[in-house]
């Protein structure tokens, strides 16, 4: 009976794992490994830089069979995030802890960010500093949700976008200022204010109408 060397099988178990290590790089690339009290889980929080938004997708599922009082952190650090269709974050940073409760999971999100804007004093260019911290459930079923009525999607994930675009733009201020105290635009001459203000010599009226002035001024002594 022919016995192939050992080398031949090792050659075979080689072959084998050339072929299915990239394929689990591959998946694993998709994920964020997060550690926390000594565990270490999985979360769905893919990173491609054509679908920046679903860097706010998570996923969930798994506190669904968690016991009551069960919770999860995870953490988000994000040089640039735009929110469709129009809310383009900067240097978005943050966390949110998912727990699960017995209507469904309770989302806690505090973030900042900032987001271009212009100041409407000077009109200068500011980047506007943004914070926000809220609360909503992701409700098993419509009988146990919240006013805001969100329910739990059947495939265990959560996408946070459309609720931080809301919410980050309620902390936009109607009229921003690149500080408290800009004195904004010279009305006489449009420019620009430094730390001193501009003083303009007041010209002299037009001696012609020298003589309606004084009309005026007496009627308005009268």
């Amino acid at each position: 009976m022919n016995v192939k060397p050992i080398y031949t099988y090792i050659i075979s178990i080689i072959n084998i794992l050339c072929h299915l290590i990239p394929q689990l790089l591959t998946r694993l690339s998709n994920y964020v490994i997060i550690s926390q009290n000594n565990n270490i889980y999985f979360a769905s929080m893919p990173f491609q830089m054509n679908q920046p938004r679903q860097s706010l997708r998570l996923n969930v599922g798994f506190l669904i069979h968690q016991s009551v009082g069960s919770s999860r952190d995870f953490y988000f650090d994000l040089p640039t995030l735009f929110l469709e269709p129009d809310l383009s974050l900067q240097d978005l940073n943050g966390s949110a802890r998912i727990t699960r409760t017995p209507q469904g999971l309770l989302v806690q999100v505090k973030m900042r960010a900032t987001v271009p804007a212009e100041c409407v004093r000077c009109l200068a260019d500011l980047n506007q500093q943004l914070n926000t911290d809220f609360t909503e459930l992701y409700a098993f079923s419509i009988r146990t949700a919240s006013e805001s009525e969100l329910i739990l999607p059947e495939d265990g994930h959560i996408d946070l976008g459309p609720l931080v675009r809301e919410y980050m733009l309620l902390e936009i201020p109607i009229n921003p200022v690149c500080h408290p105290e800009c004195p904004g635009i010279c009305a006489v001459c449009g420019e620009v204010q430094g730390e001193q203000l501009h003083h303009h010599e007041v010209e002299a009226g037009d001696p012609r109408l020298a003589v309606l002035k004084t009309l005026l001024e007496n009627q308005t002594s009268e």
